[in-house]
């Protein structure tokens, strides 16, 4: 099949499949004589699984050892575990900052109760501030060691 089909059959955007193939998830696709990319009925099983790694908040890295072990099926999964393990933390890391940061916007949105001017808004006055204090940094460290640049 074309890119277009693999496209439709799996409800991604031919450039994102471009950037698999380049990103190397997946393998590049042969080409027909006129130089179109073909794809085989193994690229929509690979794709649904690459898109359903990233649904989770996989990154590109952790999704790529995924697939060392998927393509490897008789070697053992203890790392797939490890990593699965690693992601879990991330994912609940991140739950508490974003909770952290819905409590930060409630804060903010009660000091502006009823419309009023813009430069006696609460809200645009308190996100004014708060960019020109000093930033402490990132809080949280991204995902697994390596996987991200």
């Amino acid at each position: 099949m074309k890119i277009s089909e693999l496209a439709k059959a799996t409800q991604t955007q031919a450039e994102t499949i471009r950037f698999y193939e380049r990103e190397g998830l997946l393998p590049q696709a042969s080409r027909t004589e006129s130089n179109y990319r073909f794809y085989d009925e193994s690229s929509i099983e690979r794709l649904a699984f690459i898109r359903h790694c990233r649904s989770l908040d996989m990154a590109l890295g952790e999704i790529r050892t995924l697939l060392r072990f998927k393509d490897a099926p008789n070697d053992q999964c203890g790392d797939v575990n490890a990593l699965l393990d690693a992601h879990i933390g991330h994912v609940s890391t991140r739950i508490r900052e974003l909770k952290a940061m819905e409590k930060t916007l409630k804060v903010m949105r009660l000091q502006c109760r009823d419309a009023q001017s813009a430069k006696d808004c609460g809200i645009l006055n308190e996100l004014t501030d708060a960019a020109q204090r000093p930033s402490p940094g990132p809080k949280h460290r991204g995902h697994i060691q390596g996987t991200h640049r």
